[in-house]
């Protein structure tokens, strides 16, 4: 007689939640920019420069992305001239943690030769 094993629903609850952190969180820049945004707000440009690599058009639909969900807030400042800054929110600092621990996971686990095409 075979045993059937009943799904665990919290387990299960727990997967998705975890499919959903890394489908967002592991979309090509997200989790660099959020990290790019730990220690200050930053503009476009900053931004840029701080990401390296990433196109005009990307970097604006991540940031779209990331304000959309809440992590980051777009604030414009009146000027002359006029600036666009970003910064994390509550729920964008309330990862902070868990992006140091993937950062000093990464660090410790994988070797830079992995890493390099990313």
């Amino acid at each position: 007689m075979e045993t059937r094993i009943e799904p665990d629903h919290e387990v299960e609850a727990c997967d998705k939640a975890l499919a959903r952190a890394f489908g967002f969180l592991g979309k090509r820049w997200n989790g660099v920019l959020l990290g790019a945004l730990m220690q200050s707000q930053a503009g476009f440009a900053d931004l840029k420069r701080a990401v390296g690599g990433i196109s005009d058009s990307v970097l604006s639909e991540r940031l779209s992305e990331l304000v959309k969900a809440d992590l980051v807030q777009r604030t414009v400042e009146a000027g002359p001239p006029i600036a666009v800054r970003y910064e994390l929110t509550a729920s964008g600092k309330a990862l902070l943690p868990a992006l140091n621990e993937l950062t000093t996971w990464a660090r410790d686990n994988l070797p830079e030769s992995q890493c390099r095409n990313h």
